[in-house]
């Protein structure tokens, strides 16, 4: 993994809740059960374990729910989850996050993003992080890494027209905190895109990126009026039908792929059938990504790895795959350029045998 790891990478579909360490929503759960608040014995296996079955993977997201309720807890994850992704080479990070409204301990959506804020102030010195704007935010001279963060404010599907509406006009409120846009999330099942679609129309008109999370489940009509939408990017995409497919293709909107995801979820039945290669022969824009790297304990460097042993791609394929990424960053242009400058810097020293 070592020379995955060396890659320079841009990570651009990660919840900010699903990438929790492993050993830090032990402790969280562990301090939750003393309390009575949860039965501890109850997660401890499953927290515990690295193949999670399906039930398990939701069973993991339920008790994230539940610890993830504090402004401390959600400036501590900020921070680890900013530090992991640096600690593998990630140069580039946008971290979505639902805003969540906690009225029994005072959290507003806004105080919840406050945190998420803390939490990138507060990440190590050995980083040199930018996230407040296309200048830096802080440079250390002793800094190891550097790594750029942007954040996406997600539409969770239960929440109505007018919350959206909230989540949007908070991303406006903080866009000189890091925020650049807006993400639709949430579970497939729930919500029509007619509920959502006037605060992502005003999020666009105002100069947020849109990213949507697209085909999870089979729905033609909500698919093929998000592509119609022509968003800036799209997660996920598995169970599109050939229109689906066309439609996409045509448009060019760049896919966030999560391949380990996909196949715990059972949104795709095995890797051999993943759209990533068909993807990846069309030359469709493309970026790999981890989704929840916690709950599917994986990180942006196996799913590289994943792919290349996946598909048969060489480690120079790939490595183009993840300098093309830069072009679908919703950064400005001074960070692409930077971001550019870090992959021509690395692809002169890399070895490709």
């Amino acid at each position: 993994m070592d020379w995955w790891v060396s890659m320079p990478k841009v990570e651009l579909h990660a919840h900010l809740n699903g990438s929790i360490r492993n050993s830090t929503l032990l402790e969280l759960a562990r301090d939750m059960g003393e309390k009575g608040t949860i039965v501890f014995s109850d997660f401890e296996h499953v927290i515990k374990k690295n193949d999670r079955s399906l039930r398990e993977v939701f069973k993991l997201f339920d008790l994230i729910h539940i610890v993830t309720t504090d402004h401390k807890t959600i400036t501590r994850i900020t921070k680890e989850v900013v530090e992991d992704f640096a600690a593998e080479n990630v140069v580039y990070l946008e971290l979505r996050t639902t805003p969540k409204r906690n009225d029994s301990i005072g959290m507003s959506k806004r105080s919840y993003m406050e945190a998420v804020v803390e939490g990138l102030r507060s990440v190590s010195s050995s980083l040199d992080i930018n996230f407040a704007c296309d200048y830096p935010e802080k440079s250390s001279a002793t800094a190891e890494k550097k790594i750029y963060v942007r954040l996406l404010l997600s539409i969770d599907r239960r929440e109505s027209t007018a919350a959206a509406m909230e989540t949007v006009n908070l991303a406006l409120e903080m866009r000189d905190m890091g925020v650049i846009g807006i993400d639709l999330s949430g579970n497939p099942t729930i919500g029509e895109w007619a509920t959502f679609f006037p605060a992502l129309k005003f999020a666009r008109e105002q100069g947020l990126h849109i990213t949507l999370h697209c085909g999870e489940v089979p729905n033609p009509v909500e698919i093929q009026a998000m592509l119609h939408f022509l968003p800036g990017r799209i997660g996920h995409a598995c169970c599109f039908q050939d229109e689906e497919w066309k439609k996409l293709k045509s448009s060019k909107i760049p896919v966030e792929i999560c391949l380990t995801s996909n196949i715990q979820t059972e949104t795709i039945s095995s890797m051999d059938v993943h759209h990533f290669a068909e993807l990846y022969k069309a030359k469709h824009p493309i970026v790999l990504c981890t989704d929840d790297s916690g709950v599917f304990s994986t990180n942006l460097s196996n799913e590289y790895a994943l792919a290349a042993n996946t598909f048969g791609l060489g480690k120079a394929e790939l490595f183009e795959l993840a300098k093309r990424a830069v072009n679908f960053i919703y950064a400005g242009n001074r960070v692409k350029m930077e971001l550019i400058e870090v992959f021509e810097s690395a692809g002169r020293t890399l070895e490709y045998n």
